[in-house]
C-alpha cells in the first residue's frame, strides 16, 4: 500500500468521523480502520501512536477550516466596514457548521485538551497560529477592532457553534441575525 498524502488525509477524515461519533474514548486505529473501510493496521502505519493520530486529527482539521483564498481575496477587496466583519465572521461560521462531524470532532478534541497536556499542546497551538491568522487578516484588511475584539467574537462564535451543533436555546433565530446582533453588540463603531 503506496503511504501518500491522500491515504494521510482519508484516514484523519475517518478519525474525525470516528471522534465527532464516539467521543475520545472511541478513538483507536483499529475504529478509524474501520471507518475509513481500509484493513486492520493501516492507520497505525501513517500513525504510530495516539498522539501520532490526534496530530493528524488537529493538522486536518486546520486544513479543512482553513478559508477559501478566493473568499478571502473578495473579502480583502471590499471597503472596511462593520458590514465587512459580519461577512467574514459568516464565513468562520460557514466553515465550522458546513461539516458538522468536523466541528463536533474540533470540540471532542476540546474537550480531550482539557485531560491531557499533549492533545492541550498541540491543539493550543493550532488555535493560537489561527487566532494570529485572523487578526493578521483583520489588520490588512483596515477592519475595526483589534485583537482584543477578535478574541470577544472567537468566544462568542465558540458559543455559537456549539449551540447550533447541540441543543439550541433558540434555534428560530437565522444564524446570520445572530452573527449581525454580535457585532452590532461588540464591535466598536467607526
Amino acid at each position: 500500500m503506496p503511504r501518500n498524502d491522500e491515504r494521510r488525509r482519508a484516514l484523519a477524515d475517518a478519525g474525525l468521523r470516528v471522534l465527532a461519533r464516539e467521543g475520545a474514548r472511541g478513538l483507536t486505529h483499529r475504529a478509524v480502520d474501520a471507518e475509513a473501510g481500509v484493513p486492520v493496521g493501516t492507520a497505525s502505519n501513517y500513525m504510530r501512536s495516539r498522539d501520532a493520530l490526534v496530530r493528524a486529527l488537529v493538522d486536518r482539521i486546520g486544513e479543512r477550516l482553513a478559508p477559501d483564498p478566493s473568499v478571502v481575496e473578495a473579502l480583502s477587496a471590499r471597503a472596511p466596514s462593520r458590514a465587512l466583519f459580519a461577512d467574514y465572521l459568516r464565513d468562520v461560521v460557514r466553515r465550522l457548521t458546513a461539516s458538522p462531524d468536523l466541528a463536533l470532532a474540533l470540540l471532542e478534541l476540546r474537550l480531550e485538551a482539557a485531560r491531557r497536556p499533549e492533545v492541550r499542546e498541540e491543539l493550543g497551538a493550532w488555535r493560537r497560529e489561527a487566532f494570529a491568522a485572523d487578526v493578521a487578516f483583520n489588520t490588512a484588511a483596515g477592519l475595526p477592532g483589534g485583537a482584543r475584539e477578535l478574541a470577544l467574537f472567537h468566544y462568542a462564535i465558540d458559543g455559537l457553534v456549539l449551540d447550533r451543533l447541540t441543543t439550541s436555546i433558540d434555534a428560530g433565530t437565522p444564524t446570520d441575525d445572530v452573527v449581525d446582533a454580535l457585532v452590532a453588540g461588540l464591535l466598536p463603531e467607526g
